[in-house]
């Protein structure tokens, strides 16, 4: 990931990532992991922050029924795929910022 992306210098993970991988992400990758941790002291439904982002992707590849199924039979068919449904929801954003402005 560094290589194809060398402006990469964080990544924020879940709490389940603790331990001797933050370490290693910084030496081995000189990456900062960031643990976004769930409090234990709150109850019932807490939006984290960060967590959104990841789950807000997850909602816009379900919608184009990119997660609900796996039927691709290599990777980069499913990979593009994926650019599919973010070019679809990219557009979207376009137009609607675009006719908001006239």
């Amino acid at each position: 990931v560094a290589d194809a992306h060398h402006r990469l210098e964080l990544v924020w993970a879940d709490g389940g990532y603790t331990g001797s991988l933050v370490e290693h992400c910084l030496a081995a990758f000189a990456l900062v992991l960031a643990i976004v941790k769930r409090s234990d002291d709150t109850r019932g439904f807490v939006v984290l922050p960060k967590r959104w982002i990841v789950e807000r992707l997850f909602a816009h590849l379900m919608r184009t029924r990119r997660l609900a199924r796996d039927y691709e039979r290599s990777t980069t068919s499913a990979e593009a795929l994926i650019y599919w449904s973010m070019t679809m929801i990219m557009t979207r954003r376009l137009a609607r910022s675009h006719s908001a402005r006239a």
